[in-house]
């Protein structure tokens, strides 16, 4: 069986947790940050590496996971408002 090295890199995960789902407990609604800088590093530096593709790939996965963090944010920032809303007229 090959190994995914772009979806679930094996020296990504210790003991059944994947290292990305650690990284966004610890940063919160700071994780879009780290999924922004982390596609432009991939972007950044496929031209100077022998795996061109991979690279790319993984500058997919980074910016489709950052799409739907920002998806999750929006949809709280309108939960929290409408929750301060309901506040505000009681």
């Amino acid at each position: 069986m090959s190994k995914d090295m772009v979806n679930h890199p094996p020296h990504y995960n210790n003991n059944g947790v994947e290292c990305i789902d650690y990284i966004q407990q610890q940063l919160g609604d700071n994780f879009r940050y780290y999924l922004e800088g982390t596609a432009i590093k991939y972007l950044h530096r496929f031209k100077y590496k022998d795996k061109e593709i991979e690279d790319l790939q993984k500058n997919q996965w980074y910016v489709s996971k950052l799409i739907k963090e920002l998806e999750r944010l929006e949809t709280k920032f309108k939960q929290e408002l409408m929750t301060e809303a309901r506040k505000f007229i009681e």
